[in-house]
Parts: C-alpha cells; sequence; structure tokens
C-alpha cells in the first residue's frame, strides 16, 4: 500500500510527464519520413530525455520508499528499471513485460543522450 506522501509524488511525476507530452506534441509530431534539422533533433532528444527522467523518478520513489532498496553502482538505472518489472515482496510489478520492453529504448537513449554532444545524435 502506498503512503499519502508517496502516492502524491507519483502523481505530480505523472501529471509533469502529461505536461511535457503536451506542452511538446506540436514538436513530437514531426513525420517519421521527414528528419528534423540539428535544432529539432536537439529539441526532441531533450524532450525524451525529460519523459525518461520522469518515469525513472517514479521507478526511483517506489524503490526507496516501497522496495526500500535502491540500486547502486554504474549500472543502477538498468538496475532500477528490471526492480520496476519485478514483484517484491512489498509490491507486484510496476510495469508489465510490455511496458519495459517499451521503455528500455528510453533507458538506452538517456545513456548516449547524457553522454555524448546533442549536434551527434542521429535522427535513427
Amino acid at each position: 500500500m502506498l503512503g499519502r506522501r508517496t502516492r502524491s509524488h507519483i502523481e505530480r511525476e505523472l501529471e509533469q510527464i502529461v505536461r511535457l507530452m503536451a506542452d511538446y506534441s506540436e514538436l513530437l509530431a514531426v513525420p517519421d519520413a521527414q528528419e528534423p534539422g540539428l535544432i529539432d533533433r536537439t529539441a526532441l532528444g531533450a524532450v525524451l530525455q525529460s519523459f525518461y527522467n520522469g518515469v525513472e523518478n517514479i521507478f526511483q520513489t517506489v524503490a526507496k520508499r516501497v522496495d526500500q532498496d535502491m540500486p547502486a553502482g554504474a549500472d543502477w538505472h538498468r538496475q532500477l528499471w528490471a526492480q520496476m518489472a519485478r514483484a517484491t515482496a512489498a509490491r507486484p510489478p510496476l510495469i508489465t513485460p510490455a511496458t519495459a520492453d517499451q521503455l528500455e529504448p528510453y533507458l538506452g537513449f538517456r545513456h548516449i543522450a547524457r553522454h555524448t554532444y546533442s549536434f551527434a545524435l542521429e535522427w535513427t
């Protein structure tokens, strides 16, 4: 069972993700066949990073406050993603296997986008 404070924190994060998607809906509607220019690609990269940061903030909240087990180490982001796809003693899986599969590319992109220059991001 989630405490009031934990539930409130998760709801705020979800509201921020919804706002992010709404505020950038025009940018996100770029046709797949049309490769955006450098500035739009950079902006899209920032939006994708912000989206996954929001998801990861929720995961961290659950790991710390519900599981009481926050991963550590160089690959803590991947461990956290995997932890949310499994049941723990305190909760059922937070995300389904299908959702985990859908989120995995964002996890990978998060790493690339944080460790490279934005002009090096490839549209594909």
